[in-house]
């Protein structure tokens, strides 16, 4: 197949489309390279790992994960979105060099676990976790983010905050204010406002300058200037450590260890349920992400996407790195540079390796503040008061397990704030009206009607319990029919499935079929978005 529907001719694959598509690919490696060496460093720091090995966790993400990519434009590498699990297991585990080597063996056990849900086709699982509880989640990362970044950023010492939860470190701001160091909060500042700046210039060219080199071209001369290195207390956190890439290896080439699993099995195998399915979740929603910006509008295979991923960790891991995800913000700007196959992956992954042996002094010139005012921004997107706006607006339901999954989160952890959001659906869709019965199965049937035709009847609720099984049954339509989906029988249809519902009607039309979703003339809308919840009338 050499052609789509927007009659774009499809780049080659393998070696062919490193031939047909290198300085493409090299170009936009290159630019996601100045973009991911700052954040790798950051992701790093703030995870509590030696600074080094964000960037070794980018390497192989790049050189060696994307052969066997099921997404061909998203880039792999470490992820903001983990830090608080990852800093989180490196705490649980002692702390320090010992409970980084435990968490690396929860790590590689999560990245094997991966690979299973990759061979056991479980990428569809990403439609049935309720859209809120994931938005919710992602925002709550964001405040823990902010709530530890804000310290490094004012220059504080990272020992007055360690074992801090986010709720104590949110306390703690306005005490850190007033015990600033000026040198270190005058770069973070300066970087901080950087970032601001650029999210908000739409010039097209300088758009494509990454935010991140601009404010390490301003933050390294600063701290040169303000003598960072040598300001008395502050000399041993102002800047970035990194040492000989051998010291790291010391004791051979791997850094795991497995005795957690046997000292603290029950921390150990919390941390491998979080790595594996918090990991799995992102990785997945990023790559459906990229898809819609993919202009060959090629479709990624999450199954063999997770199995790369779950390869990757469980490599990184043995080594000593961060885990990795196909990342959002990285694979966008991927895109956005023009690139074409997943030899822009591999060449983000070259360049880091060259720059690990090649400018490690550069990079030990970077202060803490910079990476932490980076990160800050990081957070602010993921929690940004737009996305409130944005839910209240999906409808009162949505907006209270949005807002409590946050809330639970920063309260005690991922795993409970995510299923509270689960269960709150649950409750919601209850009071709403949908039968107990129809949770994890529905009543759905498919009928052909003439040669091109079928149709599609929705007879019980379709909520995100059950939008697999439906799936499944529209899978059974072949592709380039003219396609009915009646929902004048779905007594409700939550927020969850509605948004699969609407990715089925563009997939499916891209691939020259055609779909019509009837029969909510007699349903009541719970909120202002075209995808509130929409409930049956049966009055």
């Amino acid at each position: 197949m050499s052609t789509q529907k927007n009659n774009l001719k499809l780049p080659a694959d393998g070696l062919a489309g490193f031939k047909q598509n290198f300085s493409k690919d090299a170009l936009s490696g290159f630019l996601v390279f100045l973009l991911a060496l700052p954040l790798s460093l950051g992701i790093a720091k703030a995870s509590d790992f030696p600074a080094i090995f964000g960037v070794i966790t980018a390497i192989v993400g790049g050189v060696v994960v994307s052969f066997f990519s099921g997404s061909l434009l998203t880039i792999k590498g470490p992820a903001a979105g983990l830090i608080v699990i990852a800093s989180g297991a490196v705490a649980a585990f002692g702390g320090g060099e010992t409970g980084w080597h435990l968490a690396l063996g929860a790590i590689v056990v999560a990245g094997l676990i991966q690979v299973l849900f990759g061979v056991f086709k479980l990428g569809r699982l990403a439609d049935f976790f309720p859209q809120a509880a994931i938005h919710g989640m992602l925002a709550a990362i964001g405040i823990i983010i902010i709530s530890k970044q804000v310290h490094t950023m004012l220059g504080i010492n990272p020992s007055h905050i360690k074992g801090k939860e986010p709720l104590e470190l949110l306390a703690m701001i306005p005490e850190s204010i007033m015990h600033e160091n000026a040198h270190l909060a005058e770069i973070g500042f300066a970087c901080l406002g950087l970032m601001a700046l650029f999210s908000i210039i739409k010039h097209k060219r300088i758009k494509k300058i990454p935010a991140p080199l601009v404010v390490l071209l301003v933050a390294i001369p600063l701290g040169q200037i303000l003598h960072v290195k040598t300001e008395g207390a502050i000399s041993n956190f102002a800047l970035v450590k990194v040492g000989n890439i051998s010291d790291n290896f010391q004791s051979g080439i791997f850094n795991v260890d497995f005795s957690g699993l046997f000292s603290q099995t029950g921390m150990f195998i919390e941390y491998v349920i979080l790595f594996a399915l918090i990991g799995s979740l992102e990785s997945l929603l990023t790559a459906k992400a990229i898809d819609t910006l993919d202009p060959y509008k090629r479709k990624s295979n999450f199954n063999k996407d997770l199995i790369a991923v779950g390869i990757g960790n469980t490599l990184t891991g043995l080594l000593g790195g961060l885990p990795m995800i196909s990342e959002v913000a990285r694979s966008s700007a991927n895109v956005a540079n023009g690139a074409r196959t997943r030899w822009a992956n591999f060449f983000h992954g070259l360049f880091l390796l060259v720059a690990v042996f090649f400018a490690v002094q550069l990079i030990e010139m970077i202060p803490n503040a910079a990476l932490a005012a980076m990160l800050i921004f990081v957070g602010y997107r993921l929690a940004h008061p737009r996305e409130f706006a944005h839910v209240w607006q999906i409808g009162k339901g949505q907006f209270i397990i949005y807002v409590s999954t946050i809330i639970v989160t920063l309260a005690t952890d991922l795993l409970i704030g995510v299923g509270t959001g689960i269960v709150l659906e649950i409750i919601i869709n209850l009071i709403l009206g949908a039968p107990l019965k129809d949770f994890f199965k529905a009543n759905f049937n498919l009928h052909k009607t003439g040669e091109d035709g079928y149709v599609l009847n929705v007879e019980s609720a379709l909520m995100f319990t059950n939008i697999l099984s439906f799936k499944k049954l529209f899978l059974q339509v072949p592709s380039g029919k003219n396609v009915i989906i009646n929902m004048s029988g779905a007594t409700l249809v939550d927020h969850t499935a509605l948004l699969t519902l609407n990715s089925i009607v563009d997939d499916y039309n891209e691939q020259g079929g055609k779909i019509w979703v009837r029969g909510f003339d007699n349903h009541k809308t719970l909120g202002y978005a075209s995808t509130s919840v929409k409930k049956l009338n049966l009055e």
